[in-house]
């Protein structure tokens, strides 16, 4: 009973409010989801890829170790780079033990796409949070295709099994109910050994850095704003990737520079793709001084992006805008709790599908704060206030994005916020809090 109370007490972490300003210059961590198509992409050439600024955190070796299991030659030479050499798109070999994705909705997601057209049986499984996610969106277009893929709950929930197609996997067009890359990539790696042109059509584009790594690697992929295609490959040419720094990752920065007065902080070789950018966006709206500096976009669109203290007003966030900022929502729902006036975020149900149910748990955890915060069917309402509550207990439901979003909110409570699991932001970003450290905090 002891040592257990003992290992609970070391996963608790105490953030005490900012003295001063968040200052200074900082490298964010490689993007998640980069890292992960690039490990997995990568696999599909036959050539050794390099990868620098790569993502060292729990997800994303999750996606190297399934990697490595399904044959590819996985080595790193530091925590942020590593050579990957795959052998070829008909390289892949059935791994000898069932594949962990951990926590990584992206790792199972994707390698559902990818691996339902192989001639091999693959069975997947994965953490419990892992387990009640919803994989039925990814799983019942790949059986339209003609994937056998077995699974507890009508196919939709881990532990899935895939069994060996007897024939080639069918080309289709698909109209997805929702914005998802997730849905959308897998759809177009199944798409890559499809009889004929595969396309898949959204009702708001998602982020598209699966089309961006697949033309760059010379997939024949055509796109429009809500739509993309892409036709049967014989070969990918896999070249050296530089992962640009995590928007989901600096937005906690951005956040931390804007509410802590007295701050000056520049985020440097940040990733603004279009398709990720809402966050900018959104905070611009709500009054936060935010500047895009040095950009370039030999890849991905990257920038220096410089952010001071500002007040902030209400916003309404909904529409379109939704995919573009989906894991940010918790971060701008705690935002708009210092906020003048109310905000609303409607149009995201898909927060209750996350690691957590992220419209429930922002809403009871910010009430803790003294907020006066509303759940609604699709999102939450917001009233701004000029004074967090300290001295209280945040439970994160061992979610990442939760963790990180209330640690920002320490810095400006009236007390001490404690999180009752600080190591699940190892999922995502595990040197955050020390980054928070080095910029003055």
């Amino acid at each position: 009973m002891k040592e257990k109370r003992k290992n609970e007490m070391a996963k608790i972490k105490a953030l005490s409010p900012c003295p001063k300003g968040v200052k200074g210059t900082i490298a964010i961590p490689g993007d998640k989801s980069i890292s992960h198509r690039s490990i997995m992409f990568s696999a599909l050439g036959s050539t050794p890829v390099r990868i620098t600024n790569f993502l060292h955190a729990a997800d994303c070796l999750s996606t190297a170790e399934a990697m490595r299991a399904l044959g590819a030659r996985v080595v790193f030479e530091s925590d942020t780079e590593l050579i990957v050499t795959g052998h070829g798109l008909h390289g892949l070999v059935e791994p000898k033990t069932i594949l962990d994705a951990g926590n990584s909705g992206t790792t199972l997601r994707l390698l559902l796409g990818m691996l339902a057209p192989q001639k091999f049986l693959t069975t997947f499984t994965g953490d419990a949070s892992l387990h009640r996610r919803p994989m039925g969106r990814v799983v019942k277009p790949l059986m339209k295709m003609g994937a056998r893929i077995f699974g507890r709950e009508e196919n939709t929930k881990l532990p899935l099994t895939i069994v060996p197609m007897k024939e080639q996997i069918h080309a289709m067009t698909y109209e997805s109910p929702i914005a998802s890359a997730q849905v959308k990539s897998a759809i177009l790696l199944a798409g890559l050994y499809a009889d004929s042109p595969t396309t898949v059509i959204e009702p708001a584009k998602s982020r598209d850095h699966t089309e961006l790594m697949l033309k760059k690697f010379g997939a024949n992929l055509n796109t429009t704003k809500t739509s993309a295609t892409i036709n049967p490959c014989k070969e990918l040419f896999a070249t050296d990737i530089d992962v640009p720094s995590d928007i989901s990752s600096a937005a906690f920065f951005m956040a931390a520079a804007t509410l802590v007065p007295d701050s000056e902080l520049i985020l440097e070789n940040v990733g603004i793709n279009p398709t990720r950018d809402g966050v900018i966006k959104v905070l611009k709206d709500m009054g936060a001084n935010i500047e895009i500096i040095n950009s370039n976009d030999e890849f991905e669109p990257v920038a220096d992006i410089k952010v001071s203290y500002s007040r902030l007003h209400a916003t309404t966030i909904g529409g379109d805008i939704i995919p573009t900022l989906i894991d940010e929502l918790p971060l701008l729902a705690a935002v708009a709790s210092m906020a003048e006036g109310k905000t609303i975020i409607k149009d995201a149900t898909e927060l209750k599908v996350k690691e957590s149910n992220r419209i429930k748990v922002m809403c009871d955890e910010l009430s803790k704060l003294g907020v006066n915060v509303v759940e609604t069917e699709d999102g939450m309402e917001i009233e701004g206030t000029n004074k967090l509550l300290g001295n209280v207990t945040i439970s994160t439901h061992d979610d990442h994005r939760i963790a990180m979003t209330f640690a920002v909110l320490g810095l400006i409570s009236d007390g001490e916020i404690k999180l009752d699991n600080k190591n699940c932001v190892e999922i995502s970003y595990p040197g955050f809090f020390e980054d928070l450290r080095k910029v003055n905090i």
